[in-house]
């Protein structure tokens, strides 16, 4: 890779790493489902917005339905998990927890769609859990029913991440593709309209007690449109200049950023159960993920947080 691409990289990291800390900051006040509706909507805005002035072709091949049942799965679902778990857990919690998702992957294509299973895989889907049992249960936060009920709402997300790869793989990409472009606007669409009538309802009968400061409707910004829609343009172009293989070494990075913006910006405590969990589940994704080498298959860009 050239230094652009680096920085490119380091940057997509980075900013993925910061939508953990934005959702932290955002859900304990607001609540769960206005967290989720206003970060898939923004990103809808802004992706519109960002699209229109690149002026691409927007014919989407007769799969927008497709695409918007694949929105519900690879963000409206996620989106309101994570938000859930921001409420309990430290932003650098949510961020390795989101690691696991290329584990789950292994996990889910083996018992649905009869992908192969070897032995490397197996060894990383362990050595992962391990490393996730280490920051759950001797992590600086004490290990309590909220902290679990947090930890399994992230897994519960990095699960419908993997599920969303394998549909995409087999409703978009083995009937002529859709350009990736589109399918993430699509995504967000669909979420969008699956969260509407659930914001609505959340908001007529269990209003927040507050709508935030500006500190919060900052966040919310930064999340729509930094963290999700310039994001996604961000590694569309890392898709084209490096390749789908190299760019998903983002899910390594985006941990340590989740945990250093965490601790510099909100004061989350650290422990070297972060650093044992985190090194764990770093070695098991080189063991998923290292068989890929020679794949070609772009990844669904929704499975990085």
């Amino acid at each position: 890779m050239n230094p652009v691409d680096i920085l490119r990289l380091l940057s997509l990291a980075a900013i993925w790493g910061a939508s953990f800390l934005f959702m932290r900051i955002i859900a304990p006040v607001i609540g769960t489902i206005p967290t989720a509706f206003f970060r898939v909507s923004i990103a809808f805005v802004g992706l519109l917005v960002i699209l229109a002035l690149m002026r691409i072709d927007w014919n989407f091949r007769g799969k927008l339905k497709i695409v918007m049942v694949l929105g519900l799965i690879n963000s409206g679902i996620p989106a309101t998990f994570y938000s859930l778990a921001a409420q309990v857990l430290p932003a650098g919690y949510s961020a390795i927890f989101n690691a696991t998702t290329p584990l789950m992957g292994v996990l889910i294509g083996a018992l649905f769609f009869s992908e192969k299973l070897t032995m490397t895989k197996v060894s990383g889907v362990f050595l992962g859990l391990f490393g996730v049992g280490i920051l759950t249960g001797a992590g600086p936060v004490a290990f309590d029913l909220q902290l679990l009920m947090g930890a399994l709402a992230c897994l519960l997300a990095t699960t419908c991440y993997g599920f969303a790869g394998f549909l995409a793989r087999r409703w978009l990409d083995h009937q002529g593709g859709l350009d990736s472009r589109l399918a993430a606007l699509g995504s967000m669409f669909g979420a969008t309209v699956l969260l509407l009538p659930l914001f609505g309802y959340s908001v007529i009968c269990h209003p927040p007690a507050s709508w935030g400061g500006w500190s919060v409707w900052l966040s919310l910004l930064g999340l729509g449109l930094v963290c999700t829609a310039l994001a996604y343009i961000l590694y569309f172009r890392l898709l084209s200049s490096i390749g789908p293989v190299k760019s998903m070494t983002v899910t390594f990075l985006i941990p340590p950023f989740g945990v250093l913006w965490g601790a510099l910006l909100l004061d989350e405590p650290l422990g070297m159960a972060h650093l044992y969990g985190g090194v764990l589940i770093a070695a098991a994704l080189w063991l998923v993920l290292k068989p890929a080498a020679s794949a070609t298959k772009e990844p669904l860009p929704d499975q990085r947080n």
